[in-house]
Parts: C-alpha cells; structure tokens; sequence
C-alpha cells in the first residue's frame, strides 16, 4: 500500500506560480510512475502531467504544456508540479496518483494510489 500526501496549494493571483508537492510513504517508490490530476466540480479528471519511474520521462497534459513541471526526488520519495503563469481556469483540487504499470498514462484509471488533493486557486 502506498499513501500520498499533497501540499502546496493554495490561493494564487493569475500570472503566479505554485509549486506543488507529494510525499508518499509505503511501497517501492522508485518503480512507481507518477502523476498529477485535477478536477473541479461537475467535471471529470483531468490528466496534468506524468513522470516515469526513474524521471528520465516526462509529459503534461495539453493545457498545461510550456507552463507546468513534473519533476521527482525517488531518494526523497517526493514528485513535484512546479505551475508557472498561473491563469482562472487552472483552479482545481489537484491530486498525487502513483501507477504500478509498466508504462506511464495519463488515463486516471491506470493508477493505482491516490492523495488526497491540495486546492489551487488563481483569483483574476
């Protein structure tokens, strides 16, 4: 069983940036590939980015590309989302999810861990 645990979030005006942060604990996290998600009321999921299990790949999502970084510390047991030029629409409660799967996805049903979620708001 591995158990994630988000933080980082918070209120932000647009145009700023957060760094988000997940610490799991449990299981073998350095074969674990990584991912973000946000959701917001009424909608479903959507996929942020995903990182392999040794950070050697990496991808976001379409809007979030140019702006979003997915990075991971495996000796920390720690992924990170850095958020840069924040906007509106990226308000949303984030959540850390962990895939056991042989290759990264970014289909929110291929994981197998999830946190908890961190709110970010971007106010106007």
């Amino acid at each position: 069983q591995v158990l994630l645990v988000e933080s980082g979030g918070g209120l932000v005006r647009a145009g700023g940036s957060l760094r988000l942060s997940c610490g799991a604990s449990g299981g073998t996290f350095s074969s674990l590939h990584m991912g973000w998600f946000r959701q917001t009321p009424g909608k479903a999921r959507e996929f942020v980015a995903a990182i392999s299990w040794s950070g050697g790949s990496a991808y976001n999502g379409d809007s979030v590309k140019g702006r979003f970084t997915i990075s991971r510390d495996n000796a920390k047991k720690m992924v990170y989302l850095q958020m840069n030029n924040l906007t509106p629409e990226d308000t949303a409660l984030y959540y850390c999810a962990a895939d056991r799967g042989l290759e990264m996805s970014r289909l929110d049903y291929h994981y197998d861990y999830w946190g908890q979620g961190t709110q970010v708001t971007v106010s106007s």
